[in-house]
């Protein structure tokens, strides 16, 4: 697949940010967490990528390579806007930022651009079980959920899948075949794993406490638990994808869902119209509503 960079601006209604998904606040910060990681993430995985760019010959995943920085880019400024509503609905959006680039810039200082380009294609690999699951079954984002959040998930969604196999690609491309290149590979998936969810699991819990309005803070992460293993089930359906990542032989197309990205046009149809409804400029980098 070659992706293309589009230049989408959702319509995200300031006042939605805590409960914006229909099973709600706890559900809406759970996925609400998933966005702090994106930009200072968004960010590492472009220049782990061009870390190598330079060496890959082939034209057609240099072109990849070129949309792929395209869409993490705008994937970054719509994720710093939504994290900046979170920010000024009183949630400690900005200091769980700080703590995920703090982070990254460790690694970029103590690991060998390989092994940073190994945590990348861990890390698409993530986004792209999460997207594939969101894509799959509709009721991850559900019907009744706001329409401007459920936009913006599912774009960056089909944009993730759009893209999922170029950093891997590089990666067979820059890295010489053998042992050495799976052990990385699978080992960085492994602390990959636990880094991500244990942030995961303190970010949601830091929205939650941080949300004057969440009055069932403690019972209401029973939905969250529901949410992810029962109905629709997220977790369920990534465990044996995770587990592929490793086969020897493992691609991120092994699980071809290209079909989704027929969805993208009509998606982004939709998003315009959505913002012209709300009187919103489709094109002016503004932050629509979050000042």
């Amino acid at each position: 697949m070659m992706p293309v960079r589009r230049d989408v601006h959702p319509h995200l209604p300031p006042e939605r940010i805590s409960d914006w998904h229909e099973r709600g606040r706890h559900v809406t910060h759970f996925i609400n967490a998933l966005s702090i990681f994106f930009p200072a993430g968004e960010r590492f995985f472009m220049d782990s990528v061009r870390n190598y760019r330079d060496q890959v010959k082939d034209p057609e995943l240099r072109r990849a390579i070129a949309g792929f920085i395209g869409q993490e880019a705008m994937h970054t400024r719509e994720h710093i806007l939504y994290n900046r509503l979170m920010e000024n609905a009183g949630l400690p959006a900005a200091g769980l930022d700080r703590a995920v680039w703090r982070l990254l810039d460790l690694l970029r200082k103590i690991l060998p651009k390989s092994w940073q380009l190994a945590h990348t294609i861990a890390l698409e690999h993530y986004t792209a079980m999460l997207a594939g699951g969101l894509l799959q079954d509709g009721r991850h984002m559900g019907d009744a959920s706001e329409t401007g959040y459920r936009q913006v998930w599912t774009w960056h969604a089909l944009e993730e899948t759009e893209h999922k196999a170029v950093a891997y690609d590089v990666w067979n491309t820059v890295m010489k075949p053998g042992p050495y290149r799976y052990v990385v590979r699978t080992f960085t998936m492994l602390t990959t794993t636990v880094t991500f969810w244990a942030m995961v699991f303190v970010f949601h819990i830091a929205l939650v406490m941080g949300d004057k309005s969440c009055r069932n803070k403690l019972s209401g992460f029973g939905s969250v638990m529901r949410f992810l293993w029962r109905s629709p089930g997220v977790m369920p359906k990534m465990i044996p994808e995770w587990l592929r990542y490793f086969r020897p032989g493992f691609h991120p197309w092994d699980d071809d869902n290209r079909a989704e990205l027929n969805r993208i046009a009509p998606l982004i149809a939709e998003i315009e119209d959505n913002a012209r409804r709300a009187g919103v400029s489709t094109h002016a980098p503004s932050l629509r509503g979050a000042a």
